[in-house]
């Protein structure tokens, strides 16, 4: 299939585990044969969902979208710590959970609300003299890294299953739900680390106009191509 015209505008996908952000940009520019895609967002290889495409001219507001807050649900596991901050990650320390109530769980979530610094992992994009940093911590090195003001707006805890939590959490760009599963398991004093995670929603955008990675596999083009949000749509979403 060949396009005539590049199509602008933004493309939701509902992203699957065990995929990068970048492999599904290759995936939509190789199906759709489109060349100017990027993403707003990165989301690890072991989260899923919402994923944001910029196609075309779209690309020139991803800066726009990425600045949005952004909203996830997780489980965080108590008593390993890793080196990622997530099940992806070697195991650095075990601690014995502790008999944990509500309102300890509540208190330790309550200090993560509102206005804080977070300190960015070693494995991260952030770039350090050019260099990403997942890249020097792979080489085994850890560097200063300047703590983030971050924020979040609102979370409920979902479910308290030990070692498990399930949590929802809707916070600022830059935050990284990795450091939020890390912290609360410090703050308990047993460690902690993401083992699952789903981004539900990005500013006004959220998975219910999302197609799967697998639509964008084996569907007609075509019918991809008829799913993506012009820029007027996006505006008008945006309340822009």
């Amino acid at each position: 299939m060949a396009l005539t015209a590049t199509p602008d505008g933004v493309l939701l996908v509902d992203k699957a585990a065990g995929m990068t952000s970048h492999d599904v940009v290759a995936l939509v520019r190789r199906q759709l044969q489109i060349k100017k895609v990027g993403h707003c967002g990165t989301l690890d290889p072991i989260a899923t969902g919402l994923l944001i495409l910029t196609l075309g001219r779209g690309t020139k507001i991803q800066d726009l979208l990425m600045s949005e807050d952004k909203e996830y649900v997780g489980t965080l596991s108590l008593g390993k710590t890793t080196d990622t901050q997530d099940r992806a990650g070697q195991v650095t320390e075990e601690r014995p959970v502790p008999d944990l109530t509500e309102e300890n769980v509540r208190a330790a979530f309550e200090k993560f609300c509102g206005d804080f610094y977070q300190m960015p992992p070693m494995v991260s994009a952030i770039k350090q003299g050019g260099v990403p940093l997942y890249k020097l911590a792979r080489q085994g090195k850890v560097v200063e890294r300047a703590p983030r003001l971050v924020h979040v707006y609102r979370y409920s805890i979902d479910r308290i299953a030990s070692p498990e939590i399930d949590f929802t959490v809707l916070c600022s760009k830059g935050f990284y739900v990795r450091t939020y599963a890390h912290d609360i398991g410090e703050t308990l004093g047993c460690g902690a680390h993401l083992q699952e995670l789903r981004r539900t929603r990005s500013g006004r955008f959220d998975l219910t106009r999302a197609v799967t990675v697998e639509e964008i596999k084996t569907a007609d083009p075509v019918d991809i191509l008829s799913k993506i949000l012009t820029l007027p749509e996006v505006s008008r979403m945006r309340g822009a």
